[in-house]
């Protein structure tokens, strides 16, 4: 879903080839809402779940910058603070655009493909 949105086992395929001035493509709003799904989480612990996830690493700001964002937006919400941390929860909206960013991107990969076997 992210490392231009390359699965993990075409990632090296991917590094090979692509120019190293492109840098990742991602999305980091989407990687948090993928992180979310997969149940309630930190901040620290959505950054380790992204890497699993993708092998990309969002920064702090980056990542607090998008779940500021996602927040203000309903999209997700926080739950009562453990410790110092603070974790989150997809709402019932986030799933629902999560889902259809999904969708939008199974029909771009499998579009993408097509167009790439004709090559």
């Amino acid at each position: 879903m992210c490392n231009n949105y390359a699965m993990r086992s075409t990632r090296h395929v991917a590094r090979r080839s692509a120019p190293k001035d492109l840098g990742h493509f991602s999305d980091p709003p989407l990687l948090v809402l993928a992180s979310l799904a997969g149940g309630p989480k930190h901040g620290h612990a959505m950054v380790e779940d992204i890497v699993a996830l993708c092998g990309t690493r969002l920064g702090p700001g980056t990542l607090y910058g998008a779940i500021t964002r996602l927040e203000a937006a309903g999209l997700i919400e926080p739950l009562p603070q453990a410790d110092r941390r603070q974790p989150y929860r997809l709402t019932t909206a986030g799933a629902q655009l999560l889902r259809a960013q999904v969708a939008t991107l199974r029909q771009f990969t499998r579009l993408s493909a097509r167009r790439l076997s004709i090559l």
